[in-house]
């Protein structure tokens, strides 16, 4: 290797969780040695294969003291960027009160698309910042933002950019989806389907037109939008080469994950009343099952997504906060790695590809979410001495840095 050839950065004395999909369990390498050039990983492999002495391949050395790298971690669905928060309706929850109760006194997502209109970009900037803050201390290098919670255009638009200027601000790549069809707005209740026609036909296309959507997302449940109508903004989407992903089968079975499927969409979320037809049409289309434990563990939900017929049937699965204001304010990755686990019965190394290789295809990225030559250098250091220790530990975050496209941010690696 000559100098011209020599890698930006070399890490050593670690070993490398890859999660390539075939081979070993987490595609484990100990006492691996991972090569940085240019943002990429240039090699990667045992310390052992290394054509020279470590000193003289790489203009920086990082020592790993014996803890693990993974990819860095992918969050495939969020609605981090909102006004407000309701923290009060948690409370009366609690104390008895019902939705209707909540609704009379303008709660639920009524609430929040009130203070979301209200607030203006740098407020609703500096309101997602300790959120994403919190993501990015645990690894994450790569989250989706919906829009969702202004329900009017020139709202869906700030949402929208504020979701990309958070990626401006911080280390991390943002990728964006318009959700316009998340919830009628209370102004249009009595005529929800000519409230689609202002999603299909004015703020999809304004969002598309500014390059602020990377997706298009919609809510298709009985209190949400019929097949018919979520059909409709897919189309929209189609027009404007947008790819879509759905809020599905999450309250009842209307069978939105086969319309996904349908239109060849990144993924099918939530999932909890999927069934095998679905579950079937999504394996054909090489949809992602994205499922969302804090979502179930703060609805106390007990319907369960059917993990051992996704996992019989091959289809990805991946794993996501759904950070929102009123069924998961989560602010933890981790926290879902050790949920997914309890409650939905992954094993570590299934929750682990769920906010990696998995959680990069829910976004139709395939440069990143695995150790492997080629792909983008994002990674993370974790201080732990198997994998599996990411799963098990609750409330411990043992990330020691984090390196985003080749580019080390952290403390204690070098």
């Amino acid at each position: 290797m000559t100098p011209a050839t020599r890698w930006d950065s070399l890490w050593i004395n670690v070993s490398a969780a890859t999660m390539e999909p075939d081979g070993a369990a987490y595609g484990a390498i100990e006492d691996a040695a991972v090569a940085v050039k240019d943002g990429r990983i240039a090699w990667v492999g045992p310390r052992r294969d290394l054509p020279d002495a470590p000193e003289s391949l790489a203009e920086t050395l990082h020592y790993g003291r014996g803890g693990w790298l993974t990819p860095g971690l992918i969050d495939c669905h969020t609605h981090l960027v909102y006004g407000g928060n309701r923290a009060r309706e948690f409370e009366m929850r609690l104390e008895g009160a019902t939705y209707e109760d909540l609704a009379r006194a303008g709660g639920g997502i009524a609430s929040t698309v009130k203070a979301t209109r209200e607030a203006d970009e740098e407020q609703l900037l500096q309101s997602a910042l300790p959120r994403l803050d919190a993501l990015l201390a645990e690894g994450v290098t790569t989250i989706e933002i919906k829009s969702g919670y202004g329900l009017e255009r020139e709202a869906e638009l700030r949402m929208l950019r504020v979701a990309r200027r958070l990626g401006e601000v911080r280390p991390v790549t943002v990728r964006t989806t318009f959700l316009g069809a998340h919830a009628v707005p209370p102004e249009a209740k009595e005529d929800p389907d000519a409230y689609v026609d202002r999603v299909c036909d004015d703020m999809l296309p304004a969002a598309a037109d500014a390059g602020l959507a990377d997706a298009v997302d919609a809510f298709c449940e009985s209190i949400g939008f019929t097949l018919a109508q979520t059909r409709r903004v897919f189309d929209a989407a189609k027009a404007r080469g947008l790819p879509v992903k759905l809020h599905a089968e999450q309250l009842s079975n209307l069978g939105g994950s086969a319309l996904v499927a349908e239109y060849n969409g990144l993924s099918a979320d939530h999932i909890e009343h999927l069934d095998e037809q679905g579950v079937e049409a999504m394996a054909k289309a090489g949809v992602v099952a994205v499922l969302l434990p804090g979502a179930f563990y703060v609805l106390r939900e007990t319907k369960l997504p059917p993990v051992d017929l996704l996992r019989t049937r091959g289809v990805p699965m991946a794993l996501a906060t759904d950070c929102n204001p009123g069924t998961a304010p989560v602010t933890s990755l981790l926290l879902m790695l050790s949920m997914g686990c309890t409650f939905f019965r992954l094993t570590p190394e299934e929750a682990l590809a769920g906010i990696t290789r998995n959680g990069a295809k829910a976004l139709g990225l395939t440069d990143r979410g695995i150790l492997r030559e080629g792909l983008r250098a994002d990674m993370v250091l974790w201080d732990i001495g198997h994998p599996a220790e990411l799963s098990y530990y609750v409330g411990l975050n043992p990330c020691r840095a984090v390196m985003r496209g080749g580019r080390l941010r952290g403390e204690g690696a070098a």
